[in-house]
């Protein structure tokens, strides 16, 4: 069967709810981290730990306040997310591990920050086209809007 090509809207939309939950977990990943002293690979794993764990969560959210059952749920979120998460931590972390000096900067640093926020701006723009892709051929959150409470 053939999906009607999804429109760029779309393809941010998703994103857009995708980033949410990578920034969230990659956030409290490197604050955590950071502030109990770990070493860069540790809090690099927990950040990104958390940002699949964050970007699943709101999806099941959607999906289970549209009365699907948890693990039907679990199935859509996990087929649903795991890619766009996938690119998103993979620009966005290898960005970090390529800024100089981004991976010792410390909390309270500008540089932290910025780096952080420069990271999933461009994990953001290469995860669109693979959601518009993924959503053209019914897959990625195509799978979730059949499933979501309007």
């Amino acid at each position: 069967m053939r999906h009607q090509a999804p429109g760029w809207s779309t393809a941010v939309q998703a994103t857009l709810h995708c980033l949410t939950g990578c920034a969230i977990g990659e956030v409290l990943g490197m604050v955590i981290g950071t502030a109990l002293g770990w070493g860069n690979l540790a809090t690099t794993v927990l950040a990104i730990i958390l940002a699949f764990f964050f970007g699943y969560s709101l999806t099941l959210r959607g999906v289970l306040k549209a009365g699907m059952g948890f693990r039907a749920a679990l199935r859509v979120a996990l087929a649903a997310d795991t890619l766009s998460i996938a690119v998103m931590e993979l620009i966005d972390n290898g960005v970090i591990a390529l800024w100089p000096d981004a991976m010792d900067a410390e909390l309270v640093d500008l540089l932290f920050w910025a780096s952080l926020a420069i990271s999933l701006a461009l994990a953001f723009v290469v995860t669109v086209p693979v959601n518009k892709w993924m959503i053209g051929r019914g897959k990625g959150h195509a799978v979730v809007h059949r499933h979501h409470a309007h």
